[in-house]
């Protein structure tokens, strides 16, 4: 009998992340451009690490208690 492997993505697509986040694509590839969310180029494409999809987030967070 074989056990489930459970594989969890390496990093997300922009497209990944804006429904993650709930941001539309161009929201996710300006916060790119700004610096605000870390990527890298993968071809023709931009790919996320799931680690730097939870320092945005946690970042975020830490702003929304600053103010």
């Amino acid at each position: 009998m074989s056990e489930a492997v459970s594989l969890r993505p390496r990093w997300h697509s922009v497209a990944e992340v804006a429904v993650m986040l709930g941001y539309g694509e161009s929201k996710v590839r300006m916060l790119i451009l700004q610096g605000d969310l870390r990527s890298l180029k993968d071809g023709r494409s931009r790919r996320i690490l799931p680690e730097w999809v939870d320092e945005y987030v946690a970042r975020r967070a830490a702003e929304g208690e600053d103010a």
